[in-house]
């Protein structure tokens, strides 16, 4: 088997396992199909996304990749026409100014407690972590080795795909977050409470 038709095997099995998982799958398990290192997994993905993505067959789809997974998604100028397709309502799908400042002090001091998310914010923050966590824009990252062993809180791979990153190396400097970080305590009980009734997916792509 020439080196051409090797790539092109893997190439195959790399999306056909992309379209069965509908989900991020991660180069460690990507290795162990393959019978390669993680390492090239993540080589060999790079290489087939940038011929995919480029390719002048006109695809609906994207392989996207992260630092330690890849993902075969809906492109963003058909979720419309997806959503629609699926029965899926299309909703406000925004997060108020209180949800996005506690996603971005996870984001940028991950893996933290409520409790210290608490204590920057100088408000209660049960529900803009609880919103987040049904989002699976966030997940439990374990747990601090301190009395009552609280829950760490850290960021997620659709956290990633939903704000358009690879890696959280991309964040912007905390300068350019457009958010009032001094917002008061009842306006974030007003926008909570507003954003309750929606159920709207955050998320601009459909996995």
């Amino acid at each position: 088997m020439t080196m051409q038709n090797d790539n092109s095997k893997k190439y195959e099995i790399i999306e056909a396992v992309l379209y069965a998982a509908g989900h991020p799958v991660t180069y460690d398990k990507l290795a162990d199909v393959l019978e390669v290192t993680p390492a090239e997994a993540k080589k060999a993905v790079e290489e087939y996304s940038e011929q995919y993505n480029s390719s002048e067959f006109p695809r609906g789809v994207q392989l996207i990749t992260f630092d330690k997974a890849c993902q075969l998604c809906t492109k963003s100028e058909y979720e419309a026409y997806v959503k629609l397709a699926l029965g899926i309502k299309q909703g406000r799908g925004n997060l108020s100014n209180s949800s996005l400042e506690v996603l971005a002090i996870i984001a940028y001091h991950q893996p933290v407690t409520r409790a210290y998310i608490d204590q920057v914010r100088g408000l209660d923050s049960s529900y803009s972590v609880a919103l987040l966590l049904e989002k699976n824009l966030i997940e439990k990252k374990g747990r601090l080795d301190v009395p009552g062993r609280p829950s760490l809180y850290g960021t997620t791979l659709d956290f990633l795909r939903c704000f358009g990153l690879t890696s959280l190396d991309q964040l912007p400097s905390v300068e350019m977050l457009t958010f009032d970080i001094n917002e008061t305590e009842e306006n974030a009980v007003i926008e909570e409470n507003a954003e309750e009734s929606s159920d709207a997916p955050v998320a601009d792509t459909v996995g």
